[in-house]
């Protein structure tokens, strides 16, 4: 308790809920890092595909980051609409399950879930591209720097969602001045005529592939990138101060008009100084070389760039836990997760998803471009979905210019499912087909998940319960020998049934008379049956004399059976002793009417 209270501090009480709210400062930094970061990667994933083809296809990124800057505003115009629709946070699953049907609604939910875990790997494989761009030797440890970024913003993020924006506000907005600075300065150097002041790394040798329609696809989906996490704000509404709806509205479109102008920033720059991802540097590294050089500000804009990656866990961190939480409710997860934790925080949640990151960090073997194949499909279909849900709600409910906002929702569903035809068709043999997969699946978990709990409802419910009555009572104590551990077991057997009976399964012939001659001392008037056992075995003698009192002569309804146990004074000791009782225990528990107590006997230090 001490090592975790020093990790994640003191637990915070319920009735300090409220101080937990976010403004929008440190919104930006906890649900729009994950956005922000994403310009870090986003253009050198067009440009890696592009460069296939040859250097005169570079050309083509400028339209590309265009076109996907056009669809990041239909995004932003469409999510504001749904913040203010559903204050309650919830995102696409609520959008989709209300309007479209429970399964549309799981299908977004799970493509959500399986995103978030996706953006903690990328984010930290991406991250540690960039330390290692600028620190080469560290390059064959990325596996291991990825886990430790993944470790410390879970802690992070345990010690409550208001204390993990303080912690990573400073690398979001250094990000954000760094970025600001890189742009303006490249800016001024290319309309000044200023060349480099280093060279780019790479260069291409020669084109591997033609400059074809599919190949353009590939570069679109590639750099569609840039707009996973936009989602993330309409998903966690209620972690806004009120109001909340209006806040969690500015903060998108202020994260919107960072993230386009970072996007178009960057891949003009890169477009004019002809940069090419290679030369272990990413795009991001070229660029600060080219603008900065080798100087103190290059390290800080890597640095900053590295913080950001891995601070754009944070908003996975901030929204699966929630989005688990409401799954959790609607009882299509298990309930453990929608339990806060002593911080306020859905402390399981952040265990399920920095464990399922990390493995992948660790199959992957923390490469960005193995995982970002992955990553965009599950996004798009859930703001598909999302979309289409809010201009069903339109047309339902007819509020006010109903119209206009469901054309918005509208032209982003129309737009956003091209986008994941176009996402899903070119990247599937590249590792789309995994998240095409898992995402029936997860919907089929869903299912079965809610199932059980309509399956226990239904057994638990009073609905036809028999009124109370009399019911018949054994308790049966099995001992080993006659000491003082049996003794206090047998007395309060005798408190808690009118019937009681001690049982000794005769494994040695010598050892039962013994006992059977001390129980006529100790035994306090409780009969004692001698269970023959010829193959020398504990439980099978005990559990048929259970089954004989359930469904024999005697028939009782109930069976309670009480162990002594004991309870030694250091842990190792317990190695010295059977554990007979942990098998009995494990022998009666699907035993219908059999109830299995532990009356524990502490040695004394």
């Amino acid at each position: 308790m001490t090592w975790k209270r020093w990790l994640v501090g003191s637990p915070i009480e319920t009735t300090r809920a409220h101080e937990q709210r976010l403004s929008i400062p440190l919104a930006l930094s906890v649900f729009s890092s994950d956005a922000l970061s994403s310009v870090a990667y986003a253009t050198e994933e067009i440009l890696l595909v592009l460069s296939t083809a040859g250097a005169a296809a570079l050309a083509y990124s400028l339209p590309i980051a265009g076109l996907i800057t056009l669809l990041l505003a239909v995004l932003i115009a469409s999510y504001q609409q749904t913040v203010h629709a559903y204050p309650g946070g919830g995102g696409s699953y609520i959008v989709a399950r209300e309007n479209l049907g429970t399964i549309p609604g799981l299908v977004a939910a799970g493509a959500l879930l399986i995103d978030y875990v996706l953006t903690v790997a990328v984010s930290a494989a991406a991250g540690v591209a960039a330390v290692t761009s600028a620190v080469p030797f560290l390059r064959e440890h990325k596996v291991a720097m990825g886990l430790l970024f993944v470790g410390i913003i879970a802690v992070g993020n345990l010690r409550g969602v208001r204390e993990s924006g303080r912690i990573f506000a400073v690398p979001t907005y250094l990000f954000i001045g760094s970025l600001t600075l890189l742009i303006l300065v490249g800016l001024w150097c290319v309309l000044t005529g200023r060349p480099p002041v280093e060279p780019p790394a790479a260069s291409i040798s020669g084109a591997s592939h033609a400059l074809t329609l599919f190949l353009l696809m590939r570069a679109f989906s590639s750099g569609c990138a840039a707009l996973t996490g936009i989602e993330a704000i309409s998903n966690g509404v209620q972690a806004f101060k009120p109001p909340e709806s209006r806040h969690a509205a500015v903060t998108l479109f202020i994260m919107g008009t960072i993230l386009g102008s970072f996007f178009l920033g960057i891949t003009w720059i890169a477009h004019v100084y002809a940069v090419v991802p290679g030369a272990g540097q990413t795009v991001i590294s070229q660029l600060g070389r080219a603008v900065f050089g080798t100087g103190p500000m290059y390290f800080m804009m890597q640095a900053a760039t590295a913080a950001i990656l891995l601070v754009a866990a944070n908003t996975a961190f901030a929204d699966f836990p929630r989005l688990s939480s409401i799954l959790a409710n609607d009882r299509f997860l298990p309930r453990q997760l929608a339990t806060l934790g002593d911080r306020l925080v859905f402390s399981n949640g952040i265990f399920i998803l920095s464990g399922t990151a990390g493995l992948l960090i660790v199959i992957f073997g923390g490469d960005t471009h193995a995982l970002i194949p992955l990553y965009a499909v599950g996004v798009f279909l859930a703001f598909t979905l999302s979309q289409a849900g809010m201009v069903m709600r339109h047309l339902r409910e007819r509020d006010g210019r109903f119209r206009l906002h469901a054309t918005v929702n509208a032209a982003g569903a129309t737009a956003t499912g091209a986008a994941l035809v176009v996402i899903a068709v070119t990247k599937f043999t590249h590792g789309a087909w995994i998240v095409v997969v898992l995402i029936p699946i997860l919907v089929v978990s869903f299912l079965r998940t809610h199932r059980h709990y309509f399956y226990v409802r239904s057994q638990l419910s009073l609905v036809e319960m028999e009124p109370e009555r009399p019911i018949r009572h054994t308790a049966i104590v099995p001992i080993s020998a006659v000491n003082r551990a049996t003794i206090y077991a047998l007395r309060y057997a005798k408190s808690i049934a009118h019937e009681v009976e001690a049982v000794h399964v005769g494994l040695d012939p010598h050892r039962a008379a013994k006992i059977q001659q001390q129980w006529k001392t100790w035994g306090g008037g409780v009969p004692l049956r001698i269970l023959e056992s010829p193959y020398r075995s504990l439980i099978r003698p005990l559990v048929d004399h259970i089954d004989d009192l359930m469904h024999g002569k005697r028939r009782n309804e109930m069976v309670t059976v009480v162990l002594p146990e004991f309870v030694t004074a250091h842990w190792w000791e317990g190695l010295f002793h059977n554990q007979s009782a942990f098998l009995i225990k494990g022998a009666l528990l699907f035993r219908q009417g059999v109830v299995v107590t532990s009356v524990p006997f502490h040695f004394k230090r």
